[in-house]
């Protein structure tokens, strides 16, 4: 597995679980901390742009993850992620309301973390292969 490859599928697990993090802290904080009430962090807006980061990120991981490893069950289990994260970002609190919209983002980021993992072992699973086989020749 290439480094490029690498950063981008660490970066985009840290981005679906700074999504987690928020969905699970913002309420306490804001209990907390009344001045986050104010601040980006609190608006209903912060979902969908850190979406705009999300989104890019997994599926340019994932694209080079699985022209590596061709084990497209990863990238099904990220788009699944990247589709109900990016629905609930802007239906999910009408649809759902305010616990709802949480458990499915929660669940939305799970799925990417868990395919980002996954390809990011299976490339690092190949590489290992292919050096012990150029040691053995």
């Amino acid at each position: 597995m290439n480094s490029l490859s690498s950063h981008i599928d660490k970066a985009a697990i840290s981005l679906s679980v700074l999504c987690g993090i928020h969905c699970l802290i913002l309420p306490v904080a804001l209990v907390i901390l009344p001045v986050l009430t104010t601040n980006i962090v609190a608006d209903q807006h912060f979902h969908q742009w850190l979406l705009l980061a999300v989104l890019p990120t997994s599926l340019i991981a994932l694209t080079m993850g699985c022209r590596q490893h061709l084990k497209m069950s990863v990238m099904v289990i990220g788009i699944l992620g990247l589709t109900i994260l990016s629905f609930t970002a802007f239906w999910g609190h009408d649809l759902f309301g305010e616990t709802g919209e949480k458990i499915a983002s929660l669940f939305g980021a799970l799925l990417i973390t868990i395919g980002h993992i996954r390809n990011h072992n299976l490339c690092n699973s190949l590489r290992c292969h292919c050096n012990s086989q150029h040691s053995a020749k």
